[in-house]
């Protein structure tokens, strides 16, 4: 499954550095974070760690599946 979070504000690289299993792409308002998260407890894990580093979810979606186009599985 993928993820994107949406996160408030221009995070730093030292707090994206937390989240080595996310691709950050960081923007003047917002910086968006999207991965893989492999299940349930994983989903919440990242949430927690969020929050904890006091950054605020303001939207966070499944996005759909990617097809790989060698081998016609999906990732």
């Amino acid at each position: 499954m993928r993820y994107e979070f949406r996160v408030d504000g221009c995070v730093s690289m030292a707090l994206a550095e937390a989240f080595p299993e996310l691709a950050t792409e960081t923007g003047s308002e917002q910086t968006v974070f999207t991965g893989s998260v492999t299940d349930e407890a994983h989903l919440y894990g990242l949430l927690l760690r969020f929050r904890n580093l006091g950054l605020r979810v303001d939207e966070m979606r499944r996005l759909p599946d990617v097809e790989t186009r060698a081998t016609g599985r999906l990732r």
